[in-house]
């Protein structure tokens, strides 16, 4: 990116236009003839005419495809050249990948314009690296870890990918060895985190140890994160820190792309282009020549089938973990006995409230929500739907009591502060997550594990591990395990774990207590292969007409499950990825033919 005032080379003549209307069947240059007067380059935003109208659109360059009649291009709107040939590139290979318009990954890559922010900035030239608090020592952690020294030497170098597996009392000091290293072989770092609140501390970390050097580029206001972007496009920082769209960051002389807590499900895009942060963060390593290293305590199963080198401890770095069988009323005794003596520790339980209801007392039927025949759940003193959150009566009766099954966080909380010496509180909707303060146990839920830093705790219960088989997706045991892990790392250095599980040989009860997911990935593979969706294959939901079925037949798909929709046909198929690129090519014909609707790469299933 050139941000305004600096030098960028400008053209004139016929250029290739990206129109801003990110549609399938739109989705191909537009020749303009570009006045060199205007000074436009790549990556400039200007307004052309389009379909008797004012249109904006991007520059993408010269090119020789001269139509019969060019219209010229009206005027510059931004001073900004808002991307340049390489980060065009990766657009490029994003819209191949997931078959998406290139307005739609443009304007992903890009934050929302403000026009103000761009008057008067005094920006430094692109290429100038600042200095600031003294580096920490490049690879004093890495040199400990198995593999690490082929990190280093790539980090040094500049090139090669990894899944690195830090120990959980590693996670911050690795991504920060990392980029230390990458800073000392004369290039820069982006690192990626999949939440912005409460920041993680992956980022404090890289905040803190690089000071002036480093920009987080998470969440904030539209103006805040425009202000952001233009002063990383002019080179004002070393080491960006952000969320999923910080790996289009326009960052130049890059060394390092650090994908922290990859497996999380925060990493891909819900909306067009529907990318995901860890596909684009390899290809854009291998375009740019840098390295990348893709961290997790629990890589996803798309991660472990690259076999990619992988960085882990030399030594077991894990907590002890113990599998108990569930007790009386959902608890064990071993976990009683441990609470009694815990001071500083964390349960984890999945489900909400207090309990389910399963009995209507006023007529005896099994209970049902009278709105729409939901399940009925009991919290906060009071029953709800679970559905439509209707409030709680009978489907049969209109009764407002019920039996109700104990079984929730709000349970939990109550039995264990009967069990521990030390309070035992349920951390609420409202509450931000955290760790545990000292004498104090929490009570949470999937959305209370975050990227906390170290736990330093006595014990960190996992309950109700059952439960991940009943979750709906394919990778939900993927993500309960991930999460599970995330957990029990908190009780390193010196506390211990306990899993409740009536199936203490499944390989997601083992992954819990090796520390280690590589059996279990093993069986996950092998389900996903028998379901038809094997894990490597591009996965794509298409909507279209009648006539859709019959043209993706023709790509000899992996999977095609069909299924008719009001007017028209969804597919759901899996193929093969050396297929994608002949696949997008005819589905924007398909498009521009009014065959295809709508195509979502990648969908949760």
């Amino acid at each position: 990116m050139t941000s305004a005032g600096s030098s960028a080379e400008g053209l004139s003549g016929p250029v290739d236009v990206c129109i801003d209307r990110p549609l399938l069947s739109l989705d191909r240059p537009f020749t303009y003839d570009l006045p060199a007067e205007l000074g436009a380059g790549v990556g400039s935003l200007v307004q052309v005419p389009f379909h008797g109208r004012a249109t904006r659109g991007w520059v993408l360059g010269p090119t020789d495809d001269l139509p019969t009649r060019m219209l010229a291009v009206k005027k510059v709107v931004s001073p900004v050249r808002f991307f340049d040939e390489r980060q065009l590139a990766l657009f490029r290979w994003v819209g191949e990948r997931y078959v998406a318009p290139l307005a739609a990954v443009i304007a992903r890559a890009v934050p929302p314009r403000v026009a103000s922010e761009e008057v008067g900035r005094d920006l430094p030239d692109a290429g100038a690296t600042l200095t600031g608090a003294h580096d920490p020592s490049a690879g004093s952690v890495l040199a400990g870890y198995r593999g690490g020294d082929r990190a280093l030497e790539a980090l040094d170098g500049g090139h090669g990918a990894f899944v690195a597996r830090p120990a959980p009392d590693d996670e911050q000091s690795l991504a920060v060895d990392a980029v230390a290293a990458c800073l000392a072989g004369g290039r820069r770092a982006i690192v990626i985190v999949p939440e912005a609140i409460p920041v993680p501390a992956t980022a404090s970390a890289l905040a803190d140890a690089f000071a002036d050097r480093a920009a987080l580029f998470l969440g904030g206001g539209k103006r805040s994160r425009y202000r952001r972007w233009l002063e990383i496009g002019a080179g004002r920082f070393d080491v960006v820190i952000g969320t999923r769209p910080a790996v289009f960051a326009p960052v130049d002389n890059l060394g390092l792309i650090y994908l922290a807590r990859e497996s999380h499900p925060a990493h891909r895009e819900d909306r067009a282009p529907y990318y995901h942060g860890r596909d684009v963060a390899l290809a854009r390593s291998r375009l740019e020549g840098a390295a990348c290293v893709l961290a997790s305590a629990c890589p996803s199963a798309e991660a472990s089938a690259l076999g990619l080198p992988t960085i882990s401890p030399a030594t077991r770095r894990w907590p002890p973990v113990e599998v108990v069988r569930p007790g009386p009323a959902g608890r064990a005794p071993r976990l009683v006995k441990a609470l009694e003596t815990t001071r500083r520790g964390f349960v984890f339980s999945p489900l909400p409230g207090y309990g389910i209801a399963q009995v209507c007392r006023s007529c005896g039927d099994p209970a049902a929500c009278a709105s729409c025949g939901g399940l009925l759940r009991a919290a906060a003193g009071a029953v709800t739907c679970v559905v439509c959150a209707a409030s709680g009566r009978c489907r049969s009766c209109g009764g407002t009591s019920f039996g109700v099954r104990r079984g929730g966080a709000e349970d939990v909380e109550a039995w264990a502060g009967r069990a521990a010496p030390v309070p035992v509180r349920r951390l609420r909707d409202e509450e931000p997550a955290r760790l545990p303060g000292s004498d104090e146990i929490l009570v949470g839920g999937a959305d209370d594990v975050r990227d906390l830093g170290a736990g330093g705790l006595d014990l960190v219960a996992i309950l109700d591990v059952d439960l991940a088989d009943r979750r709906p997706g394919l990778a939900a045991r993927e993500r309960s395990l991930a999460t599970w892990m995330e957990a029990i790392g908190w009780a390193r250095p010196q506390g211990r774990a306990i899993v409740q599980a009536s199936s203490p040989g499944d390989p997601i009860v083992q992954a819990l207590v090796r520390g280690n997911p590589d059996r279990f990935h093993v069986e996950e593979t092998r389900k996903r292969q028998e379901a038809g969706l094997p894990v490597g294959a591009a996965v794509f939901r298409v909507t279209g007409s009648a006539a859709l079925e019959a043209e993706l037949r023709a790509f000899d798909p992996s999977t095609l499950l069909v299924s008719p929709s009001e007017g028209g046909t969804v597919c759901l198929l899996a193929l093969d990825p050396e297929r994608v690129m002949a696949f997008g090519t005819r589905l924007r014909e398909l498009a521009a033919d009014g065959v295809v609707d709508r195509v979502e790469a990648e969908p949760h299933l």
